[in-house]
C-alpha cells in the first residue's frame, strides 16, 4: 500500500475538504483495519472484565429489577423510590469495584492507544519516527482531560437532579422531570461543544511529536503556536463531534427498526441485530478516527510546506 506521504501530492494535497480525506482513507482499508484491530484487542477484554465484574456485583447484591420494570414516569415519586432503593444497594460495591477497575482500564487503554496509534501513523507516513514514551504521556494527558470534562458533566447532572428532583421531593412536591431532562440536554451539549473546541490540542500534539521529534511539553506548547491552522483543526474536531452524534442517532434508529415486529421476532434475532448494529457503529467510528488523523497530518504538511 502506498504511504500517506507518497500519495499526498496526488490525493491528499490535491483536496481541499474533509470529504477528500475520507475518500483517501476509504481507498486504504488496511489503515482502518489496523485501527479496528488495536481498539478491539483492548476493548473485548475490557468489556469481558467489566461484564464479569458487574455480574459478580449483581450476584452478591441482588436488586428488585421487577419493581424497576414496573416503574413509570407517570408516577415519578414511586419511580424515584425504586431507583433510590437500587442505588442504595449497588452504590458501595460499585464504588469499590471502580477503585481498581477504572485505573486498570485507563492504564491499559493508554498503552494500547500508544502502540496501536503509533503503528497506524507509521503506516500512514513511513517517515514518521515513533516516540512511544512521548505518545504515552500525551495520551495519558488526553485521558486526564477527558476525565475532567466527564467530572464537570457529572457534577452538573448532580446539581440538576438536586434542584429539580431531590429538593422538590424533600419538600413534598412532585419532582420536575421535564426540567431535569432540559438541564441534562443543555449541560450535555455544553460540555460536548467545549470538549470539541479544546480537545484538538490532544489530537495534534502527538502528531507534532512524531513529525518534529518533540517532547510532550514541547508538543503541547507548539500546538498553541499553529496560527491560522488552529481554526481548521477546531473545525475538523467539531465536524468529528457532529459525525459521532450522527452515528449514535443512526445506531439508535437501526436498533429500534425491528421493534414493531417484536411479536414475531425472536429474542435471538433481536440480540443478533443489536450486536450487528453495535459492530457497524464501532467500525464507522474507527474509520473517522483514522480520517481525522490523516486530515490533521494533511493540514499540517500543507501549512508547513
Amino acid at each position: 500500500m502506498s504511504t500517506y506521504e507518497s500519495q499526498s501530492s496526488k490525493t491528499i494535497r490535491g483536496t481541499q475538504s474533509f470529504v477528500g480525506t475520507m475518500s483517501w482513507v476509504w481507498k486504504h482499508p488496511l489503515l482502518v483495519g489496523l485501527e479496528i484491530l488495536w481498539r478491539w484487542l483492548w476493548g473485548i477484554p475490557a468489556l469481558w472484565l467489566t461484564a464479569r465484574t458487574a455480574k459478580r456485583i449483581l450476584d452478591q447484591h441482588p436488586v428488585d429489577w421487577t419493581a424497576l420494570q414496573h416503574a413509570s414516569l407517570l408516577d415519578p415519586m414511586h419511580a424515584a423510590e425504586v431507583a433510590g432503593a437500587i442505588i442504595t444497594v449497588l452504590a458501595a460495591p460499585v464504588t469499590e469495584a471502580l477503585t481498581w477497575l477504572l485505573p486498570l482500564l485507563m492504564l491499559t487503554w493508554v498503552a494500547a492507544h500508544t502502540i496501536g496509534r503509533t503503528i497506524v501513523l507509521h503506516r500512514i507516513d513511513a517517515e514518521l519516527i515513533p516516540r512511544p514514551a512521548t505518545f504515552l504521556l500525551l495520551t495519558l494527558l488526553r485521558l486526564v482531560a477527558l476525565a475532567l470534562a466527564f467530572a464537570v458533566w457529572w457534577r452538573s447532572l448532580l446539581w440538576s437532579s438536586t434542584i429539580t428532583i431531590a429538593n422538590p421531593i424533600a419538600q413534598g412536591r412532585e419532582p420536575n422531570l421535564v426540567g431535569y431532562c432540559a438541564l441534562l440536554i443543555i449541560f450535555s451539549m455544553g460540555v460536548f461543544v467545549l470538549w470539541g473546541v479544546v480537545s484538538w490540542i490532544f489530537s495534534i500534539a502527538p502528531l507534532l511529536a512524531v513529525v518534529r521529534q518533540l517532547t510532550a511539553a514541547q508538543a503541547i506548547r507548539e500546538s498553541f503556536r499553529l496560527g491560522a491552522l488552529r481554526q481548521k483543526l477546531v473545525e475538523i474536531n467539531l465536524v468529528m463531534g457532529i459525525v459521532k452524534i450522527t452515528l449514535i442517532v443512526l445506531a439508535m434508529v437501526f436498533s429500534a427498526t425491528p421493534l414493531p415486529f417484536q411479536s414475531v421476532a425472536t429474542d435471538s434475532f433481536l440480540h443478533t441485530w443489536w450486536a450487528g448494529v453495535t459492530v457497524a457503529y464501532l467500525i464507522a467510528s474507527d474509520f473517522f478516527h483514522v480520517a481525522r488523523a490523516v486530515a490533521y497530518l494533511q493540514l499540517y504538511r500543507r501549512a508547513t510546506g
